[in-house]
């Protein structure tokens, strides 16, 4: 019953905000008033059509924003912000949807509120009315048998309606979010659009998250490995002049010099793994995640349910985006403990990471968490963030992606 009297009354502020729109494109002929009611107005429409996608979607029904992204400098008033707005095709599709929506959300809120009300009623009044009623000279109630048995079938009537009623109401609703999604949803030439401007900038961003890496292992070899390196080349060429005059001083430069390639050697492992680690070649992501969780200082407890190996590039992704905020969870959390879950289903790999902290985690917020949205973006992944303050953080990471039939992969990068 609330759900239909929802629906009437969103249904009912569609008129106006159709009347309201009627009125701001007719004012476009005046100068600043046209152009700077225009796109508020619309803007209004839009909310509301926001409003029923996401009702669609709690019904069963998603239904995706259709809308072309704003332009730069597109500021209130402005040419860019009027044009931007009056030649989406959505934007016509949404005034379109006013009039039929509203109509059609009236009449299924109103047969949606209606049954179980009538149920209502012969459950509770239409009995108490029999059994109360009078005579039509009004000389007092009508006590018989057959007014006594009238009242008590009323009651079973009105319950099974009821229940008829409260079992219809979401199918009700779902005939009304699929209606909405005939004119709300993106046409194919505006999903086609969607999809390349989402490919733009998962290139870009792929980009620049290729490069960013790039100059990490740049500066990781230059400022690290090969300056220990020099510095190895120079503490030989020493030993070797000294092996002669001072064969004592030469072995411990020989000695500095061993130790020193050791250390060498152990930041080489190091970036090896930071490019691509071992363990993710031989053991998969599942191996991967709890070897990665068995070296953190925060109890983390996984939980894997993987049939088969991912393709390497998205292997990888999904582990560095795992280690990324597992590093969060160490760093920002304050967490006692943290819990992985990795599943795969209906072709998708989800991720979910949870940890008992504080909470209060925001992706605008850092740059951590903004990487790994771009890293998940490059294959089509999405990233969710609940982090309420006081916690607890939930993290939950979807990759489309097939399993493969398990596999072992060697590694000849040396231990």
């Amino acid at each position: 019953m609330l759900a239909g009297l929802a629906a009437i009354g969103l249904s009912l502020t569609n008129v106006p905000l159709l009347v309201l729109a009627i009125v701001a494109l007719a004012l476009v002929p005046v100068p600043f008033v046209g152009m700077a009611l225009a796109p508020w107005t619309m803007a209004l429409v839009r909310k509301r059509s926001d409003l029923e996608r996401r009702l669609a979607a709690q019904a069963g029904v998603p239904v995706a924003r259709p809308y072309h992204p704003p332009p730069e400098r597109a500021v209130p008033g402005g040419w860019r912000r009027f044009r931007w707005t009056v030649t989406d095709p959505a934007t016509w599709r949404d005034l379109a949807w006013l009039v039929p929506g509203a109509i059609v959300g009236i009449v299924l809120g109103v047969v949606a509120l209606a049954i179980p009300l009538y149920g209502m009623v012969g459950l509770t009044l239409t009995p108490l009315w029999i059994w109360l009623g009078t005579d039509w000279y009004g000389y007092g109630t009508v006590w018989s048998v057959d007014t006594v048995g009238e009242a008590l079938l009323c009651v079973p009537q009105g319950a099974a309606i009821l229940a008829i009623g409260l079992w219809s109401a979401p199918w009700l609703r779902r005939v009304d979010a699929l209606f909405d999604r005939l004119l709300l949803a993106p046409t194919r030439a505006a999903e086609l659009r969607l999809r390349v401007t989402q490919l733009t900038v998962t290139r870009a961003g792929t980009v620049d998250a290729q490069a960013a890496e790039l100059r990490r292992i740049e500066r990781d070899l230059h400022d690290g490995i090969q300056a220990r390196l020099v510095s190895l080349g120079m503490m030989i060429g020493l030993a070797d002049e000294l092996i002669d005059r001072n064969p004592a001083a030469a072995r411990g430069m020989l000695a500095e010099a061993r130790e020193s390639s050791g250390t060498a050697l152990v930041e080489l492992r190091h970036l090896v793994r930071g490019i691509h680690p071992p363990v993710l070649a031989e053991r998969g992501l599942e191996g991967a995640v709890r070897a990665l969780a068995l070296s953190l200082p925060v109890p983390i407890t996984v939980d894997a349910e993987l049939p088969g190996r991912l393709d390497t590039p998205v292997e990888s992704a999904a582990y560095f985006a795992v280690a990324e905020t597992l590093t969060n969870v160490v760093r920002h959390s304050r967490a006692r403990h943290g819990w992985v879950s990795l599943r795969h289903g209906e072709g998708r790999l989800t991720i979910v990471v949870t940890d008992d902290g504080v909470g209060g985690a925001e992706s605008a917020a850092g740059t951590g968490l903004r990487g790994i949205e771009r890293r998940l973006a490059a294959f089509d992944g999405t990233m969710a963030l609940s982090s309420p303050p006081g916690g607890p953080t939930v993290v939950t990471m979807q990759l489309p992606c097939a399993l493969s039939s398990p596999r072992t992969t060697h590694s000849f990068v040396p231990d």
